[in-house]
């Protein structure tokens, strides 16, 4: 039986990114990449369950290079396109070109209990199954609520962000939920984050993360924290969220929320700064957080 700290589950993309103000590019992405890969570099156990159409396995290579152990079964990964029309990173507008295939509970490999992240794209239905089907197989759960509250429009690709009648079914099965700000004003109609994250927490929510431009949000055992972001370019923007919860979960396997927190936003601004996963070592991370203590 395989044995893992973190196994991350999800699809990979391409996505055409026109940043505000700045010329459009490619970028090879997917939840699961940047979360996986800004795992990685704690040395902990890390495994990735992913598709990947035959004769695109160059899409894995980051991860490899990474040391994550890979599961793929043959599928489309997903096309996109995501628009930044104002200054504001927290406001983009996202167009489904090309839809991946469902993540069964037959597609996962006989892995030993342990954390496992979902950082699906697809319709909620089938995450949901696998959610519960993981659950009761004794595992312990991190969810994207992005995965769950994205809607896509049939006939243009138009992606809207919704609330979710399941939403007080996943918090209560999940040990962390990340989301970002927009979303947790979505699910719960407040405007500021504490508030979000105390009405996440009432409705049965273990430990929460929620992201903004300026920061990122933690609260556990009704204790709020918030560290702030440091980047000096929004240009890696994309995979922010990911990278904060892949690196804090990575982290938070021996330390505390505070230290935890402070650690993913320091090595998600670091990742910010340039185009792509987190490249960096951990020694980076931890100046850059020693650059920010009193």
């Amino acid at each position: 039986m395989n044995r893992y700290d973190i196994v991350f589950i999800g699809h990979l993309g391409t996505g055409t990114i026109f940043p505000f103000g700045g010329s459009p590019f490619v970028e090879r992405s997917g939840p699961v990449l940047f979360a996986a890969i800004a795992a990685s570099c704690l040395g902990k156990r890390i495994a990735t369950v992913t598709q990947a159409p035959e004769g695109q396995e160059h899409l894995l290579e980051p991860m490899k290079t990474a040391g994550i152990d890979l599961f793929v079964q043959s599928g489309a990964t997903y096309q996109y396109r995501i628009v930044f029309p104002t200054a504001n990173v927290d406001h983009r507008q996202v167009f489904n070109i090309k839809v991946g295939e469902p993540i069964d509970i037959s597609d996962i490999p006989p892995f030993a209990p342990c954390l496992i992240h979902l950082c699906c794209m697809g319709a909620r239905e089938w995450q949901l199954s696998l959610m519960r089907a993981l659950k009761a197989r004794g595992f312990r759960l991190s969810v994207d609520m992005q995965s769950f509250m994205n809607q896509t429009d049939d006939r243009t690709g138009a992606v809207s962000v919704e609330d979710i009648p399941e939403k007080k079914e996943i918090l209560t099965m999940a040990d962390f939920v990340k989301l970002d700000a927009v979303e947790a004003r979505t699910l719960t109609g407040a405007g500021v984050l504490k508030d979000q994250a105390d009405t996440l927490e009432d409705w049965g929510s273990s430990e929460t993360i929620i992201t903004c431009s300026e920061g990122v949000l933690a609260r556990s055992k009704g204790e709020t924290t918030f560290a702030e972001f440091t980047n000096r370019s929004t240009r890696g923007r994309m995979g922010r969220g990911d990278t904060v919860m892949g690196s804090y979960l990575a982290r938070r396997l021996d330390h505390s929320v505070e230290d935890s927190l402070r650690f993913a936003a320091a090595l998600t601004s670091i990742k910010m700064e340039s185009v792509g996963p987190f490249t960096g070592l951990p020694e980076d991370v931890i100046q850059r957080m020693d650059e920010r203590s009193p």
